[in-house]
């Protein structure tokens, strides 16, 4: 099973899931959006699988100093097209498995789909 994690070098939450890994000897490829980019047709089925709302991280800084006519009236386009302009905007990590993914760090949900 090949596993991708997606997100952000210096996140603090992509450290603890990378470092949940690293301990419990799971091997996977990290992708860092501010390197890489971030794949439109991937961003657009994960935000069909979870729902853009999921997907937007509207709690990181990146999201809040966005002006406000940015943040009113969001759709899956309109949330698609700024996560694509600034991947910080993106929930992190993401965690594909193949045929599954989980979005953010929880040591539980973690140690159900590896352990």
């Amino acid at each position: 099973m090949s596993i991708a994690i997606y997100g952000i070098k210096a996140c603090s939450t992509v450290k603890k899931a990378r470092d949940w890994l690293d301990e419990h000897g799971v091997a996977y490829v990290f992708h860092d959006y501010k390197i890489e980019g971030v794949d439109p047709e991937r961003l657009k089925a994960w935000c069909e699988e979870f729902g853009w709302e999921v997907v937007l991280n509207r709690s990181g800084t990146t999201f809040r100093k966005l002006p406000d006519a940015d943040k009113e009236n969001l759709d899956a386009g309109k949330a698609i097209k700024l996560m694509l302009a600034q991947p910080s905007m993106i929930k992190r990590p993401v965690v594909d498995l193949g045929a599954k993914r989980l979005i953010g760090f929880k040591p539980e949900l973690y140690g159900a789909a590896f352990l």
